[in-house]
């Protein structure tokens, strides 16, 4: 088998070379039909795999490139590791408002940087190693590409592997946008950039959603003069509106060039860098850099798999077709994860790997409507929302009354220095029923988890109103929204009923 690299080769991509895609790997020799296969090693392939296996089905899985997909090679794991370090060097610059002062410049080592970064990984990169899923969880796992070639098998390299129910969870790929010249320049996606050696001086980034915002603050912290381009009018469109701003407002102050309402017309090489053509306003503008970012576009990965001859039906941009249990149009096959589903997070491709395997293997009728999915922006200060919001409510026929509590009123995160957000919680009018929250803080992705529960359990402000939070921690917003709501409930007449018991009561 081909040696997979992951530039640049050393002792911690090696390893992580070692357990993902072992270039000395030899796939097994099938041996009847399998209770399931699953083609994509990813966290939707993955976890579907150690459910299935854990509950003694027999089971097959196939992954062509990395095992652990997007999120631990070029994902979650890389970007959290770059945004740590990234953040460690704006609180050093910020140390003096503090009262600790700290002589000389704040000088990042991006090397260093890169280098812990693919340490970590490394580390992490156990958990989705091809030994492991063998030896531990008696996955059988095969190391190539996989092809349907009917409605019940599979081909890997010249074998066939026949199941009774089969799963695709083959991901989604990033892909920029057709943009005149950006082929020819070169440019770099989250599936590149964390094998950059040196830290680009000029850094255009295209794009300012989740991707785009999260590594254009941290390229400007680590010493890139980054230049965020967006086509809408703000950043972050699809989240609340006043978190955004923050968010935007917050980027900026980093010393981030931000150009919303830019239209790329066409990038072209130069002598010193690639130059960028945009316009904004009606009027033409450039810019050269020395790197380009696209930090917008994914697209899933439903080519050369076979399947048509399995009877799935899917399209290019939307990805597998499946109803709300994640069936395809095959009966026998199933789907999770960024290749068929609108929700592309690690987290819910983990969520929607359960109820597939409920539902493939145990004639289970969950639905993935059901699910009740946070996410979070790591940006600083993060975003997390969960739920609805305020106007997908009212588009719903549902009335809300809305709870905002402003990070400033919340002693810990006043000490922090980090009070700049709120949290904000909508109720169904008429109840203390939340439907949606989001929140604006350092470690709001933390935090979103209480309100996350009280939508899953049907748990009221009122109920977390009595709920005792350490003092003082961040997470004391989410019990003084709750009090906000109780006090509500204090009208005039029964202030006054209280007032004449407790004077009768003297």
């Amino acid at each position: 088998m081909a040696l997979v690299e992951i530039p640049p080769m050393d002792e911690h991509n090696r390893r992580l070379v070692s357990n993902v895609h072992p270039g000395d790997w030899s796939n097994p020799e099938p041996g009847g039909r399998y209770n399931l296969v699953v083609i994509g090693a990813g966290t939707a392939g993955l976890i579907t795999a150690a459910v299935a296996a854990g509950l003694g089905a027999r089971v097959a899985l196939v992954e062509r490139h990395l095992m652990g997909g997007d999120c631990l090679n070029v994902g979650c794991v890389p970007s959290k590791a770059l945004i740590r370090a990234s953040r460690v060097a704006a609180e050093a610059r910020r140390s003096g408002d503090y009262g600790v002062k700290l002589t000389g410049t704040v000088e990042p080592d991006f090397a260093a940087v890169m280098e812990r970064l693919r340490r970590a990984r490394a580390a992490i990169s156990d958990e989705d190693s091809a030994e492991r899923y063998t030896r531990e969880l008696g996955v059988d796992v095969f190391l190539g590409e996989a092809r349907f070639t009917g409605g019940d098998a599979v081909e890997v390299g010249g074998t066939t592997l026949r199941f009774k129910k089969a799963v695709i969870a083959t991901g989604a790929r990033a892909v920029a946008p057709p943009i005149e010249g950006l082929e020819e320049a070169g440019y770099l996606t989250n599936e590149t950039v964390f094998s950059l050696g040196a830290c680009p001086p000029r850094l255009a980034v295209i794009g300012a959603g989740p991707i785009g915002c999260e590594l254009a603050q941290a390229f400007q912290r680590l010493g890139s003069q980054v230049s965020l381009l967006e086509m809408g009018p703000h950043v972050l469109s699809r989240e609340d509106a006043d978190a955004a701003r923050i968010v935007e407002q917050a980027l900026v102050r980093d010393g981030i060039e931000l150009v919303v309402g830019a239209r790329l017309q066409r990038v072209e090489a130069t002598p010193t860098g690639r130059r960028l053509h945009y316009q904004v306003d009606g009027q033409m503008r450039s810019l050269e850099v020395d790197q380009i970012l696209v930090g917008a576009g994914r697209a899933p990965n439903v080519e050369d798999l076979g399947l048509e001859a399995a009877g799935v039906e899917y399209d290019a941009k939307a990805g597998v077709r499946v109803d709300d249990r994640l069936r395809t149009t095959n009966r026998r096959i199933f789907a999770a994860g960024d290749c068929c589903m609108h929700w592309k997070f690690t987290h819910a491709a983990d969520a929607a790997a359960k109820l597939v395997v409920r539902n493939a293997l145990f004639f289970g009728r969950d639905k993935l409507s059901n699910l009740v999915m946070p996410w979070c922006t790591y940006t600083d200060p993060e975003i997390a929302h969960v739920g609805l919001y305020a106007e997908q409510a009212r588009e719903r026929g549902i009335e809300v009354d809305t709870f905002q509590v402003p990070l400033a009123k919340v002693n810990r995160a006043f000490l922090d220095g980090q009070d700049e957000g709120f949290i904000k919680v909508h109720v169904k009018r008429g109840s203390d029923r939340p439907v949606g929250a989001t929140i604006v803080a350092a470690h709001a992705g933390d935090l979103i988890s209480e309100l996350t529960l009280a939508i899953v359990g049907k748990v009221g402000l009122g109920t977390l109103a009595r709920v005792i939070h350490p003092y003082p921690t961040q997470a004391e917003g989410i019990k003084a929204a709750a009090n906000a709501y109780m006090r509500t409930r204090l009208t005039p007449l029964v202030k006054r009923l209280f007032e004449t018991w407790l004077s009768w009561s003297r």
